[in-house]
């Protein structure tokens, strides 16, 4: 099973073969992100949106659902979309994105199994946003809170400050060990690293839960709340929010 530790050098390369009912495909704001099933295994892939996944393929049955834009020539199947009314948390707003209701719903469900989820659960999926997601012991969502994920964050520093240059995508995971970089370049990807760590500590005070992290970015957050935050109750899980859609699809 392949799980994504940041984006790779192949990124948006894979060769993704849909068969029947056994791919899921979720919509992302920057990424597609798919889930298929190779005999009784899930295996996970994070693409370039690319319409050519979807034309040059057998696509009626996949399961999708999206927080990003559609495709142009959008031929996904309207009855196979996952929708907020699909998953089983209560309270949930209808504003609310799929990919929030689904990666909650999964942590609820694992957590229940483990009996570990007496004081409720947040949920930090860190993309392109990065979210944080309270759901309550008996299975509400309760808030949350959005941020700008890493590389929104350089991009608004790039596109806003004359003098600060553009990070390639390459760059971005090389993040120093230093809290006070001397480069500018080192300053900002330190600088925001830090405050997405900084508001992940902050929530956790203030809701008194354990967090379940997500996301792409969720390696390099759990490295720094590994290294400087060790009794905060963490569980890594990068795919939720496409397991979660797995499990939704089987109770369907």
């Amino acid at each position: 099973m392949w799980n994504s530790f940041a984006w790779p050098r192949n990124y948006g390369r894979w060769n993704i073969k849909v068969e029947s009912s056994n791919c899921l495909l979720l919509i992302g704001n920057s990424r597609w992100h798919w889930a298929v099933r190779k005999n009784s295994q899930w295996d996970f892939f994070h693409t370039k949106p690319d319409s050519k996944h979807l034309t040059r393929q057998d696509i009626s049955s996949i399961t999708w659902a999206s927080v990003g834009a559609l495709p142009n020539q959008n031929t996904l199947n309207a009855a196979k979309q996952i929708q907020l009314n699909d998953i089983p948390l209560k309270k949930l707003p209808k504003w609310l994105g799929i990919d929030r209701a689904l990666a909650g719903w999964e942590a609820f469900r694992r957590a229940k199994i483990s009996g570990k989820y007496s004081s409720g659960l947040l949920i930090v999926d860190s993309g392109t946003i990065l979210s944080l997601t309270r759901i309550s012991a008996n299975g509400e969502f309760a808030g949350g809170q959005l941020l700008a994920g890493l590389r929104l964050q350089l991009s608004a520093m790039y596109q806003g400050a004359y003098n600060l240059k553009k990070l390639n995508q390459e760059s971005t995971f090389n993040i120093p060990t230093s809290l006070f970089p001397t480069k500018t370049t080192e300053a900002m990807k330190r600088g925001s690293l830090q405050a997405l760590v900084g508001a992940i500590v902050e929530a956790s005070k203030q809701s008194q839960m354990p967090i379940w992290l997500c996301g792409g970015d969720a390696p390099m957050i759990l490295n720094e709340l590994q290294a400087k935050y060790p009794l905060l109750d963490l569980t890594f899980h990068p795919n939720l929010v496409l397991e979660g859609m797995i499990h939704v699809t089987e109770q369907n």
